[in-house]
């Protein structure tokens, strides 16, 4: 992989390196006691989209970056450009997830949907874990403008075709009622065509919840990699200067290897990195998985007489039902399954999650 930037800006250090931060890894949950009227939208897991977890196209600086970059990796080629608001942000990528997250949701149930969602934007600052005051509503527009303005052009493949394209991260965003004060309620967003089509080929995976509540933009970043390269698998290792490519990160490699073991060392000390453990020796970063699913999946997969479940919706299951065992709860699911005479199911990984949902809506484990 190449990148092209200019090496005279320093993206992700001022995001890491505060002397003295003696705050905890994680922002506080700021929703405990979520609204009623919006449990259903939360009902969405979080999703990513693969091709963006895996191409550096968000910057990690928590001041305007106005850089324009080049990456090639394997035959890929990426190119991201700003417009005079800044490239978007790694911040700004949760109003794709949650997106994303809601298009999924609908396919779970059966739908087709479009590339255009019809949002409240109060729901989408609750379930990714931000400020609902009229502050967190001008981030928000000011995060939709970047979005619209940092342009793309690519030859990576998404749903089995590789073309070049040259796109915004999203085509459009237009907010269509607002408060007397002039508060954001209902907006629309069209995703690009490169983003809508990850989602409908199911590129797509499952982020832990805490990844919103991670305070710097440097580990939401490595959660993304890990999430992509790792996912269920015992473990996995990346050598310290490709994990800085990755990043999309220009600093010199010490101080990069400075800030990772600073990522380390927190995790050591708060295991706060979500789904992962990470540790670092000889410039060899190895992220473990906490929940150990490998072994389980081998034997679930394969299950004779029963609806197939993927390890994505075991992933999910977790979610749903945290404190549950989901493979004493795959085998209640079946049993069920079996004595409701085996029907035939639209979507049964719609149907084994919705079951350990309301199983943990009945008896949540603290």
């Amino acid at each position: 992989m190449t990148i092209e930037s200019s090496p005279s800006l320093f993206d992700i250090a001022p995001s890491l390196a505060v002397e003295g931060d003696d705050r905890t890894p994680l922002l506080p949950v700021r929703h405990p006691n979520q609204d009623l009227f919006i449990c259903d939208v939360l009902d969405a897991i979080p999703k990513d989209d693969m091709a963006s977890m895996e191409h550096p196209v968000f910057s990690l600086s928590t001041k305007p970056d106005n850089r324009m970059r080049r990456y090639e990796h394997n035959g890929n080629i990426i190119e991201i450009i700003p417009s005079g608001k800044g490239l978007a942000t790694i911040h700004d990528k949760d109003i794709l997830i949650y997106c994303i997250s809601q298009l999924v949701a609908k396919m779970n149930h059966g739908e087709q949907p479009g590339r255009t969602l019809r949002l409240q934007a109060y729901d989408m600052l609750v379930a990714t874990n931000r400020q609902t005051s009229g502050a967190g509503y001008r981030l928000l527009t000011d995060a939709l403008t970047r979005l619209r303005g940092t342009t793309v052009r690519t030859n990576i493949q998404t749903g089995g075709i590789e073309e070049t394209r040259i796109f915004g991260l999203i085509e459009e965003a237009r907010i269509t009622r607002k408060t007397f004060d002039g508060r954001m309620l209902d907006l629309e967003i069209t995703l690009s065509d490169w983003v809508y089509r990850s989602v409908i080929s199911k590129n797509v995976l499952t982020l832990h919840r805490d990844y919103f509540r991670l305070r710097k933009p440097f580990e939401r970043r490595m959660y993304e990699l890990a999430r992509k390269h790792c996912g269920m698998k015992d473990e996995w290792k990346i050598g310290l200067e490709l994990l800085q490519k990755k990043c999309g990160s220009n600093s010199p490699l010490r101080v990069f290897r400075s800030l990772v073991k600073k990522v380390c060392a927190h995790d050591t000390s708060h295991a706060h990195f979500p789904d992962y453990a990470i540790t670092m020796a000889d410039d060899i970063i190895l992220f473990r998985n906490r929940l150990s699913l490998k072994t389980k999946i081998d034997v679930i997969a394969p299950m004779r007489d029963a609806p197939y479940i993927d390890p994505e919706t075991m992933h999910d299951a977790k979610t749903v039902a945290p404190g549950y065992d989901i493979y004493a709860l795959h085998d209640e699911w079946v049993s069920w399954w079996h004595d409701m005479g085996k029907p035939e199911l639209k979507s049964p990984a719609g149907a084994f999650i919705g079951f350990c949902k309301k199983r943990h809506e009945r008896n949540p484990i603290r």
